[in-house]
């Protein structure tokens, strides 16, 4: 069988959902023969899956291998274009950052956690996918600016310290709410994880998730299934109550529970050095029994000397936030 020959016939067949051929579309990502069984093996990507377009798509290609090239069998896969070439589909660690309610402190870690691994050396990308609470760009301290396009229109990310961010704040007026629906969330997201630019080299991705369990995190469960995540509470009993059902809730999507981080823990009296247990003690440890994981750490209430929001290693929050990033890494695949 002449693979060669076979494979020039197969990108002659236009992609209806935008009318070129898959050479055209370089869309071919892959053929292979099983040459005992008669079966061709296909990677095609198409310009916008789904809809009666990718039905008659396959049926063209599959018309094409069996009937008119005679082959016993095929074995084809299509993948939307934008999703085969986005950092969904590259060798990258997703630490998703969740919480059970707001106002546990779960962007401030998830900024201080990527802004450790940066300092690791890591390539470092930041999606802010609360995305009617954004907040990053403020921990963060960047300044409000509209990203710009490359030229295939991918979205550029922002840098800050040489970590890149997307956030739904470069995109509206950060003085005004984002008041959006199901529909509009979805297609932010989605913009996030397939039309951003995000360098080649990155290694982590943090996920700054909305509190609770909403449509965004069972979007972001479709598109980034094999995200790790780290569950943020405080010592307080409601806390820590409805930390233990967004624990459940990841578990029941089927993601990885790497542990759970006690934020305000307590507060170290400058007069006398004692802990100040401000929000009562033992909800972090609670929750991380309740759902059988570890207590990754305990962060004390405290301001940071040189940033707004971010620790350096020089402070006691920041070695906590650089003893975080080595248990990440040290629980990261890739």
């Amino acid at each position: 069988m002449n693979l060669d020959l076979l494979k020039t016939k197969i990108e002659a067949i236009i992609d209806p959902s935008n009318n070129q051929t898959i050479k055209e579309n370089n869309a071919l990502k892959h053929i292979g023969y099983d040459d005992e069984k008669d079966i061709v093996t296909l990677l095609v990507t198409m310009h916008k899956i789904g809809g009666p377009e990718e039905t008659t798509f396959k049926r063209a290609i599959a018309k094409l291998v069996k009937i008119d090239e005679g082959h016993a069998g095929i074995k084809i896969e299509i993948e939307e274009s934008k999703v085969f070439g986005s950092i969904t589909k590259q060798p990258i660690n997703f630490i998703g950052i969740i919480s059970g309610k707001g106002g546990v402190g779960k962007s401030s870690v998830a900024g201080n956690i990527a802004y450790r691994l940066m300092k690791k050396g890591y390539d470092v990308g930041i999606i802010d996918a609360d995305i009617y609470g954004a907040s990053l760009p403020t921990i963060l301290e960047v300044p409000h600016a509209n990203p710009h396009f490359t030229e295939d229109q991918k979205i550029i990310p922002l840098f800050k310290d040489n970590m890149e961010i997307i956030s739904t704040e470069f995109f509206t007026d950060p003085s005004q709410p984002v008041i959006w629906r199901g529909g509009m969330l979805n297609s932010m997201l989605n913009h996030f994880f397939y039309d951003v630019k995000w360098r080649p080299d990155t290694k982590f991705v943090i996920i700054d998730f909305p509190p609770g369990t909403g449509d965004i995190t069972l979007d972001i469960k479709n598109i980034v299934p094999q995200a790790k995540m780290i569950l943020v509470t405080t010592p307080h009993p409601s806390a820590s109550h409805v930390a233990v059902k967004a624990g459940h809730a990841c578990r029941s999507l089927n993601h990885e529970l790497l542990g759970v981080i006690e934020n305000m823990s307590y507060y170290t009296n400058p007069v006398n050095g004692q802990k100040e247990y401000i929000f009562g003690q033992g909800g972090g440890l609670a929750v991380a029994k309740q759902l059988e994981t570890e207590l990754i750490a305990q962060l004390p209430i405290a301001q940071p000397k040189k940033h707004q929001d971010i620790f350096e290693i020089d402070e006691p929050n920041g070695q906590i936030y650089d003893q975080i990033a080595d248990f990440i890494i040290f629980n990261s695949n890739n």
